[in-house]
């Protein structure tokens, strides 16, 4: 994060309110930069730096085909507004108390059980009793506490997102289906080493708890062959070895053909 802010504030002007405007396209962001994912793209610091794009502080007001900005400058003849703020959300299917009842939040226990329902349906069919729900205090305790927490890393905005791997884990500790790691690197250091700093596929979710699958082992261990066998349907054969000696003697032979003819014509 130091790093993005140096580069950015030495490169590319001040990280926070940054506007830029191109040609007859303004594109407005109203957050901190750092608090979104980043693109990578070469196209807009390239841009930036030979002067195609510039960047303007926030917008002040609109005239009838200019754009005011807040440090008095006017960008004039501007025949487009684009206003980049991304898309919404929408489950017709789903009754808006559980998706729109707060700001870019999702009242659901786990990202999957509305607290609120009368009888958890849902939960019993998937669990039969086997891994009960909390009361619904704890349940919404747990939503505003993992709320806060998103909004300090992505910020206020129509997106739903979580950290994958975390999310994934707290859904297995949840049914008891996560691997013990410091055990795991006891028993068997191999498997470990592979799951701690492996991908976070669903194989190693079935190596303990309900649901656990003896061929899980093995399927984490050789899942980067089965990444990578469809990209060696066509290996191509090993390259011949170059022979040193013959390395060395060529250039030496063909210094001595060059002088023995220079001899010969002079």
């Amino acid at each position: 994060k130091t790093l993005g802010s140096f580069f950015l504030s030495i490169n590319y002007g001040p990280i926070k309110q940054r506007k830029w405007y191109c040609s007859n396209a303004c594109f407005c962001f109203p957050h901190s930069t750092l608090r979104k994912e980043p693109v990578f793209n070469d196209e807009l610091p390239a841009c930036i730096l030979c002067g195609i794009v510039t960047i303007k502080p926030n917008v002040k007001e609109f005239t009838e085909d200019s754009a005011i900005f807040e440090d008095g400058t006017v960008f004039k003849a501007i025949d487009y507004v684009i206003f980049a703020t991304g898309y919404s959300y929408a489950y017709p299917f789903l009754d808006d108390s559980i998706i729109k009842s707060r700001d870019n939040e999702v009242t659901l226990f786990k990202g999957i059980f509305p607290p609120p329902l009368e009888k958890p349906t849902l939960a019993v069919f998937f669990f039969l009793g086997t891994c009960p729900l909390p009361s619904v205090k704890d349940m919404m305790n747990d939503i505003d506490e993992k709320m806060g927490k998103k909004l300090k890393l992505f910020g206020k905005s129509d997106t739903i997102q979580t950290d994958y791997v975390v999310y994934m884990d707290e859904l297995a500790s949840f049914i008891g289906a996560k691997p013990n790691i410091p055990w795991l690197f006891l028993t068997d250091p191999k498997l470990a080493l592979e799951v701690y700093f492996g991908p976070c596929t669903p194989y190693q979710f079935r190596l303990v708890g309900p649901g656990k699958w003896p061929g899980a082992r093995n399927a984490i261990l050789t899942q980067w062959d089965r990444l990578l066998k469809p990209m060696t349907t066509r290996v191509v054969g090993s390259p011949l070895k170059p022979c040193l000696f013959c390395n060395w003697f060529r250039p030496v032979l063909i210094s001595v053909v060059s002088i023995a003819a220079l001899i010969v014509l002079f």
